[in-house]
């Protein structure tokens, strides 16, 4: 638990540095923010991946718990690891920036509204959890291949859509590190209600419509002509 905890902290608090960093550093450019942000999470994503399966945000862990992958002791050990990698980075930006420039790095949706910018972040979210669940859950994914790549540009793909709209955070954490550090709550409350629902649809719907046998597998003696499943196959179900 301590090691798969420490390498959430480490995903995590990479995504808020480097692509909060980029926020304040680009002013705001969007292709450099959406690429920070997909950059920093695809490579976490392939070096950490194989410990704690690569979460680095407390949306896709609520997720796992819902579709019972991870047992809710590990849950809160992954999601204390991430808002504390999330506040350290904050707290580091901030000693390196003012407070106005330190702003740039708080995702939100002032000039949207918080209503629409809730919409955005569940599609968003959503678009984010169904590419885990599709090639780092699903055992016929590409995990080993591609996951990390294909997690890190839906990422950017998100940024690059909903960036200038609500800032695209896609994760409790991302959100509640800067603004805790920055104590700049604007529109604060769909960053977490957002993320939950976009991930729990993706989550339960990836998990039923792709993950669940339709019937137990068939159980054969060698003698009986059926063939054996093989070892876990019967738990399945």
């Amino acid at each position: 638990m301590l090691r798969r905890g420490v390498a959430e902290f480490i995903g995590t608090f990479t995504l808020i540095f480097i692509g909060g960093g980029a926020g304040i550093v680009s002013g705001q450019d969007i292709v450099a923010v959406a690429l920070a942000n997909g950059l920093a999470i695809g490579i976490m994503v392939s070096n950490l991946g194989h410990i704690s399966g690569g979460h680095f945000n407390p949306a896709i862990t609520l997720g796992f718990v819902a579709t019972r992958r991870i047992t809710l002791p590990l849950a809160a050990a992954y999601w204390a690891s991430q808002f504390a990698g999330a506040i350290v980075a904050a707290a580091i930006l901030r000693g390196l920036f003012s407070h106005g420039d330190f702003l740039g790095a708080v995702p939100h949706a002032a000039g949207f509204g918080a209503g629409k910018g809730l919409v955005v972040e569940i599609i968003l979210t959503f678009f984010l959890v169904w590419a885990v669940f599709a090639t780092a859950v699903d055992p016929r994914g590409a995990f080993k291949s591609i996951a990390g790549l294909a997690i890190g540009l839906t990422i950017t793909i998100d940024v690059l859509m909903g960036g200038p709209l609500t800032g695209a955070a896609m994760n409790p954490a991302r959100a509640f590190g800067p603004q805790l550090v920055g104590n700049f709550w604007g529109e604060g409350w769909i960053y977490y209600l957002g993320p939950v629902l976009g991930a729990l649809i993706a989550a339960t719907a990836y998990e039923y419509l792709y993950l669940r046998p339709l019937q137990p597998p068939v159980v054969g003696t060698p003698e009986s002509g059926v063939a054996e499943p093989r070892p876990g196959d019967t738990a399945l179900d």
